[in-house]
C-alpha cells in the first residue's frame, strides 16, 4: 500500500456523442468542469476535444487550443493529460460485408495523432498499448506496435511523457517492448484501463494479474469504469497504484444521481482519507514523475 497518490481527472471521453447532460462538449465547458475538478483536488486534467455539432470525440487543433488556454490561464496549475487516442477507429461495415467501412471510420497516421500534442505541448499525452474491440457494433480501437514506436519515439523527441494505457493484460506486453527498445524515459507512466469493450474485467484477481505484467520502476495507476470507479479509488493504493476519476469512465455519484467532475474528484479524495491516503498536489506529481514543464 502506498500512503499518497496523485489523482486524474479523466473530464470527457472521446468516441461516441454523450447522451447525459451532465458530460461537458464545447471547450468552455470541458475546461470550467477541469478547473473545477482542479479546484476539488485532482493532481492532473486528462482531455478529449468534443465536436461542436456532432458531439463526438475529435482531434481538431482549434477546440484543443480554445481549452486547453482557458485551464492555462485560470488560477489553477494542474498537470494536463491530453489524448491521442483519436484517430484509431476502425468501424465495419456489417458481419456479412466488412466493406465498405462505414462513415464513422476514423483512421490518421500515427503523428497526425500527435499534432495538437506538437502544438500544445502538455506534460503528459495518453499512448493506447494495443487494440481493443468494443462491445458495441462492429467497432475496434486499433493500435498496431509501429504505430505505437512511431510516436512514443515523437513523444521523447518533444519531451512529452506517454501515460501508456493498457486495457487488457497482453497490452503491457506491448508497453515493456517500448521499455526496453528505449522509447519510453523513467520512469515508465502506465495506466490499468478495466472493464472498457472486451478488455480486462474490474475485478481485483485480474487487476492483481496486471501489476504482475507492470516493468521495474514504473509508475502507475488503476481505474474502473462504471459503478466500480469509486470502489477502485479505494483499491488502487492498496496495489501501489495511483488514482483516476472523472465523467469519461462514470456518470454518477450514486444510484441514479448524476455526478460533476468536480464532485467525483471530491467522494474519491473523501474515501482516500477515511483510508489514510493523501492526494498529491500538481507540482507533487510532476516532481514524482520528473515531468519537463
Amino acid at each position: 500500500m502506498i500512503s499518497e497518490v496523485f489523482m486524474t481527472c479523466a473530464v470527457t471521453g472521446g468516441g461516441r456523442a454523450p447522451k447525459q447532460e451532465n458530460v461537458p462538449v464545447t471547450p468552455e465547458e470541458i475546461a470550467d468542469s477541469a478547473i473545477e475538478a482542479a479546484r476539488a483536488g485532482a493532481s492532473a486534467v486528462h482531455l478529449h476535444a468534443r465536436d461542436l455539432k456532432t458531439r463526438r470525440g475529435v482531434l481538431d487543433l482549434g477546440l484543443y487550443q480554445e481549452l486547453v488556454k482557458r485551464i492555462r490561464d485560470s488560477d489553477v496549475n494542474p498537470v494536463i493529460n491530453l489524448t491521442t487516442g483519436e484517430g484509431c477507429y476502425l468501424v465495419l461495415g456489417s458481419p456479412k460485408a466488412p466493406l465498405p467501412l462505414t462513415v464513422e471510420t476514423d483512421m490518421l497516421g500515427a503523428l497526425e495523432r500527435l499534432v495538437h500534442v506538437e502544438d500544445l505541448r502538455p506534460e503528459i499525452c495518453t499512448l493506447d498499448c494495443g487494440s481493443l474491440v468494443s462491445r458495441a457494433g462492429e467497432f475496434v480501437m486499433v493500435n498496431t506496435i509501429a504505430t505505437m514506436r512511431i510516436m512514443a519515439a515523437r513523444l521523447q523527441e518533444l519531451g512529452v511523457k506517454p501515460e501508456l494505457e493498457a486495457f487488457d493484460i497482453g497490452h503491457l506486453i506491448m508497453v515493456q517492448d517500448l521499455v526496453k527498445e528505449g522509447l519510453i524515459d523513467g520512469p515508465p507512466l502506465i495506466q490499468m484501463c478495466m472493464g472498457v469493450g472486451y478488455g480486462v474485467p474490474p475485478d481485483l484477481t485480474t487487476l492483481l494479474a496486471m501489476a504482475h505484467q507492470l516493468p521495474a520502476g514504473a509508475v502507475y495507476s488503476a481505474f474502473a469504469v462504471g459503478p466500480m470507479q469509486l470502489p477502485f479509488a479505494a483499491l488502487a493504493p492498496l496495489i501501489g497504484a495511483n488514482v483516476r476519476v472523472g465523467l469519461e469512465d462514470n456518470l454518477y455519484l450514486s444510484h441514479g444521481r448524476l455526478a460533476t467532475n468536480a464532485e467525483l474528484v471530491q467522494r474519491a479524495t473523501e474515501i482516500l482519507d477515511r483510508i489514510g491516503v493523501r492526494v498529491m498536489s500538481p507540482n507533487e506529481m510532476r516532481e514524482k514523475l520528473k515531468l519537463k514543464v
